[in-house]
């Protein structure tokens, strides 16, 4: 794997903020990696706040030793987790310190109720945004000027990210992951927190999904068998005949548990795949497209741009492995 500079981010703790936000920061960003063997860490975590002492959500604890607001003047990626009193205004240094970030170009994200902070500072006039289903209403009527999407998991403008209820706080996390570090990285870390490692932000935030009925509906079987056949032929009817069940009546469990469709879950998962085999060095876009059920190089373009952004060179340029020079070759070979 190529070496990848570090990357700070910065996390502004305020009055009454949810410890849960920051915890999630603190896992996905803050902790070591020993298990991915990188020479360096994939980020530098920094926690900050307006005051020497901040008083967490319901007084649960007091949150001290952490550096002042000036950090967030060195961030690469800013933080802004919720808070429960989002009719009260923030703080007008933690305003001030939030547009100096993304005026100076930092990628600017929120947990959950930390959408009106973001709102407040006036960062997403005009842009999409989504915030806790709970809030939702609220949020539009003191921010109207926004485009609430109160139904998905994440919201990705580019410079500007905004995450719904606090698990989907982890989506976005990943997602950041994903984009910073490629699939396989993201995947790793995923299964260090033991959470799905891909939910698209498309998703809803919550599915309506009464106790299942016997015999067990869960998908879990089905979804572990066709992640061991991405690269066959194989079609939302072939699910269907796996589970024993009718596509509709697949289709329905799939919106039920997952939020998303067997076709667009099939998909997400190839892409996915084809990720992983382009970070493990495969430069034949025919194999690729092949081997994660993608069919064709063209088909593979469009997939991989659709969900990375990247064309499959760019994305190679990014996170596949580190070129090997004649120099590295002749010792490889002995002729060094």
């Amino acid at each position: 794997m190529p070496q990848r500079s570090s990357h700070r981010v910065v996390v502004i703790v305020d009055e009454s903020t949810n410890p849960f936000e920051m915890g999630v920061a603190t896992e996905l960003f803050g902790l070591p990696r020993p298990e991915l063997g990188l020479p360096d860490p994939l980020y530098e975590l920094t926690l900050c706040a307006p005051t020497p002492d901040v008083r967490m959500n319901h007084g649960f604890f007091t949150l001290t030793g952490v550096a002042g607001l000036e950090a967030v003047d060195t961030a690469d990626t800013l933080l802004v987790p919720g808070r429960p009193d989002n009719v009260v205004p923030r703080r007008p240094p933690v305003l001030d310190a939030i547009r100096r970030a993304h005026a100076r170009g930092a990628r600017v994200v929120s947990f959950c109720t930390g959408t009106f902070a973001l709102a407040e500072a006036g960062l997403l006039d005009g842009r999409r945004a989504t915030t806790h289903w709970r809030w939702a209403d609220s949020f539009r009527r003191l921010h109207p000027q926004v485009h609430l999407e109160p139904d998905v998991l994440f919201v990705d403008e580019g410079d500007v990210l905004t995450a719904a209820g606090s698990a989907a706080a982890l989506d976005l996390g990943l997602h950041l992951v994903r984009h910073d570090h490629g699939a396989e990285i993201a995947n790793a870390v995923s299964r260090r927190l033991v959470f799905a490692a891909h939910r698209d932000g498309g998703q809803r935030q919550f599915v309506e999904r009464p106790v299942p009925e016997v015999p067990d509906e869960s998908l879990a079987p089905l979804l572990a068998w066709a992640q061991e056949r991405l690269g066959t032929p194989l079609t939302v009817a072939d699910l269907a005949g796996r589970a024993a069940i009718s596509p509709a009546t697949l289709h329905r469990r799939f919106r039920a548990q997952l939020g998303t469709t067997p076709l667009a879950w099939l998909t997400r998962e190839r892409v996915a795949l084809a990720c992983r085999l382009i970070e493990r060095g495969e430069e034949r876009l025919d194999v690729v497209a092949t081997r994660s059920g993608l069919g064709t190089a063209a088909n593979l373009r469009a997939r991989l741009r659709r969900e990375t952004g990247l064309s499959p060179s760019a994305y190679r340029r990014r996170f596949g492995p580190a070129p090997v020079d004649d120099h590295s070759r002749q010792r490889a070979s002995g002729r060094g």
